[in-house]
């Protein structure tokens, strides 16, 4: 039996136990749209870690759409960006077919946020330390975006949450000016608490902020037909632009 919401069902597998992100998430949705929230279990945040996670995926997208979820979100961008820009397509499009619900992941919302505001270069920022940024960089390089840097903080995965704004602005900022500008900052992963600083990044550098939880409630306001914008976090949730 599928219970119902008056505005339309968002589905949305987190990674992690990590709190914030969906608290984020369902404060920033219009009123009348339901949330249902699963889980995986990702703890170390490692590239061979988020290659076995498929399958925990699944599980959970069979049961959102069972319930009847208008769209299905499976959040998280690095298990997904691992496998490359095609390979996650071909998961997605097989899902799809399989359980008849349209579903997007994180790294799709995030390119599709980047088209609707006409972006082609961009400066990224993450959590993640080392050579796994080199594959996030190359996902969005497969989607046509000149990437100027994607930079990491050197933080322990269980930690990021603890980052403050302002250490993130300052890191944000530093390579933003170090390498030039960007039509738009990217800031990958929702581990994060670094709402905050979206309007504060726009105003000082003069670009728009793609921050995944502002992207996802602007996606899955477009997909629900429900048209709310928000001002406060970002260009992009305030002028609502159609989907691409």
């Amino acid at each position: 039996m599928a219970f119902s919401a008056w505005r339309g069902i968002a589905g949305i597998i987190h990674p992690t136990l990590r709190p914030g992100a969906l608290e984020e998430f369902i404060r920033l949705l219009p009123e009348g749209i339901g949330v249902l929230p699963l889980f995986t279990n990702i703890r170390k945040g490692t590239r061979e870690e988020f290659a076995t996670v498929m399958g925990a995926y699944e599980t959970q997208i069979a049961l959102l759409a069972e319930q009847g979820c208008d769209a299905i979100h499976p959040n998280g961008a690095p298990p997904f960006m691992v496998h490359g820009l095609k390979g996650e397509a071909d998961i997605v499009s097989g899902w799809e077919k399989k359980y008849k619900t349209p579903i997007f992941t994180a790294g799709q919302n995030h390119i599709t946020a980047l088209r609707a505001l006409k972006v082609k270069s961009i400066i990224g920022a993450t959590y993640f330390p080392g050579e796994i940024n080199n594959t996030f960089a190359q996902y969005f390089r497969d989607a046509a975006f000149e990437v100027r840097c994607m930079e990491g903080v050197d933080v322990p995965f269980n930690k990021a949450q603890e980052l403050s704004g302002e250490q993130v602005y300052a890191h944000i900022k530093h390579h933003f000016l170090k390498h030039g500008g960007a039509d738009a900052i990217y800031m990958l992963g929702s581990g994060w608490r670094t709402l905050h600083i979206i309007d504060l990044l726009e105003r000082d550098l003069g670009v728009p902020v793609v921050h995944p939880v502002p992207a996802r409630v602007w996606e899955f306001q477009k997909r629900l037909h429900v048209n709310e914008p928000r001002t406060g976090y970002g260009h992009l949730l305030a002028t609502l632009p159609a989907l691409p």
